[in-house]
């Protein structure tokens, strides 16, 4: 047999080697994280809530979703064990870099387009109009036509032949 025939089944074996290896390495990662977990730290769950850890236990952990609030969780459903900074800046909004900076971003585009707030805008009522139900349409009146026979139809007869 020829070591060229066996080369590939070495790669696939190889690859297969490193990418468990890998996969093995961030379950390791993600347990020693929970494991870590502190009471009062704040946490992202799997299915992207944050909240405060309250107490850890041996597969459970008490979480505060609310004040006053408590939920029991898997810690395999921890996420993520966040720093203080980055759980007060999505929870509470606490942005220290926008303190820092100064900068303020407008919420619409209407600063950007270099027209003054004191110009008038047009805008679109949409609004019912009180008015406009009480007078009826001028399509919803009924027109006489005289046809070729001299009878009288209305809008909406078919000609019958």
């Amino acid at each position: 047999m020829d070591i060229l025939t066996f080369l590939p089944f070495i790669v696939l074996i190889g690859a297969m080697f490193l990418m468990t290896r890998s996969a093995k390495k961030k379950q390791a990662a993600a347990a020693q994280m929970r494991n870590d977990m502190q009471p009062g730290t704040g946490v992202r769950t799997i299915g992207g809530m944050y909240a405060t850890v309250k107490e850890v236990h041996v597969d459970t952990v008490l979480l505060e979703v609310a004040p006053g609030v408590h939920a029991i969780y898997a810690k395999n459903s921890i996420g993520a064990v966040l720093d203080d900074a980055e759980y007060n800046r999505i929870v509470h909004g606490d942005d220290q870099e926008l303190d820092a900076d100064g900068t303020v971003v407008p919420d619409d585009a209407s600063s950007l387009t270099g027209e003054s707030d004191d110009a008038e805008v047009a805008r679109i009522d949409l609004a019912k109009d009180d008015a406009a139900d009480d007078a009826e349409p001028e399509d919803a009146e009924v027109k006489d036509v005289k046809d070729a026979k001299g009878e009288s139809k209305t809008d909406g007869d078919a000609d019958s032949k």
